[in-house]
C-alpha cells in the first residue's frame, strides 16, 4: 500500500511548495539562499528548490514568471496572488492517495500564458522518469534550434551552450556528469521511480495544451558554480519561453476570462 502524500506551502514567499512528503520520504529538493527572502517583482530568479508556480512563462521575462516573487494571500483553503496582468488562485487539498491542487487564472480574454509546477525533486542516481513510449518530446538546447523526437530517446543532440553526450537518454538521471538538458513531453502524466519510491504527476485542463517539462541538470548549469538539480514539471503550454510559443504552444484565456486546471500528485504510480 502506498503512503499518502502531505504538502506544505509558503504563501508569504511566492506561494512556493516547501515540502511534499510520503512518510519519511521528502520529494522536494532544497537549496537555501538568503536572497530568496527579499525578492521583488522583476528580480532574477533565486533558485531555492521546492515547487515554484511559474506563470506566465518559465524562461524569458519575467524570469521564471511573475508569481514566485510576490507575496500570496490565504483565505480559508484558497491561496491567491495578484499580478499585473492576471490573478492566480489555487486550492490544495489531500486526497485518499495524494494531493490535488485546483487552479484558476483570471485575465482578459485572449491572454496567453505558460504555467509550470516547477518541482525540483530530490532524486538519487538510480531515478528514472516513466512516460508513454513514443510521446512527442522537444529538447531545448541553449543557443540552438529546439529539436523534436520520441520519448525516451529525445532527438539527436545539437552541441550548444549546455554540453550533453550523444545518445542522451532523457529518462535516466544518473550520477553527475557535467551535463544539463531541458525537454518538454507532450503528455500530461508521468511517473518518477526512485528505488522503491514512486511519484506520479499529472495535469488536466479542458481545451488547453498540457505537457510535462523535464530539467535534467547533472552539474552542467550554471557555468559559474554548477550544481545538481532535477525538475519534473507539469505544464500548461509546450514551451519554456512564452515569447517563443508557436500556435498551440501556450494556454489562452477564453471569453469567460478564466482558465481552470488540476494538478494531481500521488505516491500510487500507475505507469503509462
Amino acid at each position: 500500500m502506498s503512503v499518502p502524500l502531505a504538502c506544505t506551502t509558503d504563501p508569504a514567499h511566492g506561494g512556493r511548495w516547501t515540502s511534499l512528503r510520503a512518510g519519511e520520504r521528502e520529494w522536494l529538493w532544497h537549496r537555501p539562499d538568503p536572497a530568496r527572502e527579499g525578492v521583488a517583482p522583476g528580480d532574477a530568479f533565486v533558485d531555492a528548490g521546492g515547487l515554484e508556480e511559474c506563470v506566465p512563462t518559465v524562461r524569458g521575462t519575467p524570469d521564471h514568471g511573475d508569481a514566485w516573487s510576490r507575496p500570496w494571500t490565504r483565505d480559508g483553503g484558497t491561496e491567491r496572488v495578484d499580478c499585473d496582468a492576471f490573478t492566480l488562485a489555487r486550492t490544495v487539498r489531500p486526497t485518499a492517495d495524494g494531493v490535488e491542487a485546483d487552479y484558476t487564472l483570471t485575465a482578459d480574454p485572449g491572454y496567453r500564458f505558460v504555467w509550470a509546477a516547477h518541482a525540483l525533486l530530490d532524486l538519487s542516481v538510480r531515478a528514472e522518469l516513466r512516460a508513454r513510449t513514443g510521446t512527442p518530446t522537444r529538447v531545448f538546447p541553449e543557443a540552438a534550434p529546439l529539436l523534436d523526437g520520441p520519448w525516451p530517446d529525445g532527438a539527436p543532440w545539437v552541441e550548444g551552450h549546455w554540453p550533453a553526450p550523444r545518445g542522451l537518454r532523457l529518462d535516466r538521471f544518473g550520477p553527475d556528469d557535467g551535463t544539463a538538458a531541458g525537454a518538454v513531453l507532450a503528455d500530461g502524466r508521468v511517473c518518477v521511480h526512485d528505488g522503491p519510491d514512486r511519484l506520479a504527476l499529472a495535469v488536466e485542463a479542458a481545451g488547453q495544451p498540457v505537457s510535462v517539462a523535464l530539467w535534467r541538470n547533472l552539474g552542467g548549469f550554471p557555468e559559474q558554480g554548477p550544481y545538481r538539480s532535477t525538475g519534473v514539471e507539469p505544464m500548461l503550454g509546450r514551451t519554456f519561453d512564452l515569447a517563443e510559443a508557436g500556435p498551440g504552444d501556450a494556454a489562452r484565456v477564453p471569453a469567460s476570462g478564466e482558465v481552470r486546471w488540476r494538478l494531481t500528485l500521488t505516491a500510487d504510480c500507475r505507469c503509462p
